[in-house]
């Protein structure tokens, strides 16, 4: 814990008046007995008996929202709004992986006080009716370059690119449709080599077969990734790639659900579990991502219900996805009354919440 989190990486600035923060109890995901002092000002013991460095959300979408006929893009006031939500709830940092570029990448421009550290795609790189009406610009594959750097010009660190996708009609995707790519491998190949040639990187959303050409065509990480394989797995693992399979969303049914979806939901969650156990064997990185309707805890709740363990499963919501994406030493740390390896659930209530050195909760 303590070489997660060293001391001075808690002041936040000179002309914030800091306490000195107290931290005595089990650092986790390690488990260790930890004493931590860090600040400039009075001590102040933080309450709480289990401290993470602070939670990562890395799929998160803060300006999607649900309207009366589908998706709908949403604007600065409802992102800030979630992001003092997810704060209030031990976030210290999020990948936003698609949504209203003009709001997502200013709010990427600058981590604001009390807020988590955004990291953003920008727009949803994606053909005409290839995904949600109205949620994005189409990009024909001709201009597929052109528009990848115009957002990484724009400050984006990841590109959001939409892999595979039903059908879409005038109310959003034809349930039962074909699906088939958005964009050649070979189309897709030549992106990434671009977007990496930037220093950015490459998350796409795929739920086909398809995502075996993607894997081989070098994206980053996987988003969903319903359809991976053993083989898809090792060839990520040995390039350092990630997963975020977003099984909250992926599990997700209503009550009236029609046995056909139930089974498919079943389905799915038997090949996420096996998948999960191979994803580690290959060293494949795991994230945990809220998508649009759960949440980090509840994703860390999932991922242990799915075979993970529960250190695995806190790692690839905490130090794990710090690692991967670029975010060691940000000064976040998160306290708990109650054990979160005996109740991941006690996730969405800490005790105390420190950010880049400033107390929120």
């Amino acid at each position: 814990m303590a070489s997660i989190l060293p001391g001075d990486e808690l002041i936040s600035g000179e002309d914030r008046a800091m306490a000195t923060w107290v931290f005595d109890g089990i650092g986790l995901p390690a488990g260790d007995q930890v004493h931590l002092e860090a600040g400039t000002g009075d001590r102040e013991t933080l309450p709480g008996r289990f401290a993470l460095p602070g939670l990562v959300d890395s799929h998160c979408h803060l300006t999607f929202g649900v309207g009366d006929h589908g998706p709908v893009l949403l604007g600065e006031t409802e992102a800030r709004t979630m992001l003092d939500d997810l704060a209030q709830a031990g976030v210290g940092a999020l990948r936003d992986v698609g949504g209203n570029r003009s709001v997502t990448l200013k709010l990427a421009a600058g981590p604001e006080d009390g807020r988590p550290v955004v990291l953003a795609a920008g727009r949803f790189v994606a053909p005409a009716d290839s995904y949600f009406p109205g949620m994005y610009e189409p990009v024909p594959a001709a201009g597929l370059i052109a528009a990848v750097e115009a957002e990484i010009d724009a400050g984006a660190t990841w590109i959001k690119l939409v892999g595979d996708f039903p059908a879409v009609g005038p109310d959003g995707p034809i349930r039962g449709s074909a699906v088939t790519p958005n964009y050649e491998p070979d189309a897709v190949a030549e992106m990434v080599a671009a977007v990496h040639a930037r220093g950015a990187r490459v998350a796409a959303h795929t739920q086909t077969p398809f995502v075996s050409e993607l894997v081989r065509a070098g994206i980053d990480s996987v988003e969903h990734g319903d359809d991976l394989t053993a083989e898809d797995l090792e060839v990520l693992g040995a390039r350092g790639g990630a997963w975020t399979p977003t099984l909250s969303a992926a599990m997700y049914g209503a009550e009236n659900d029609t046995p056909e979806r139930r089974a498919r939901r079943q389905a799915r969650s038997e090949k996420a579990a096996a998948m999960l156990q191979l994803a580690y064997q290959y060293g494949v990185r795991v994230l945990a991502g809220s998508d649009v309707v759960g949440t980090v805890a509840g994703e860390v709740e999932q991922l242990v219900r799915h075979g993970l363990t529960v250190t695995q499963a806190l790692e690839a919501a905490s130090t794990s996805a710090r690692e991967f994406l670029g975010l060691e030493g940000e000064g976040d740390l998160v306290t708990y009354d109650e054990d979160p390896r005996e109740r991941p659930d006690v996730l969405a209530t800490p005790a105390a919440v420190v950010l880049r050195g400033l107390r929120i909760r």
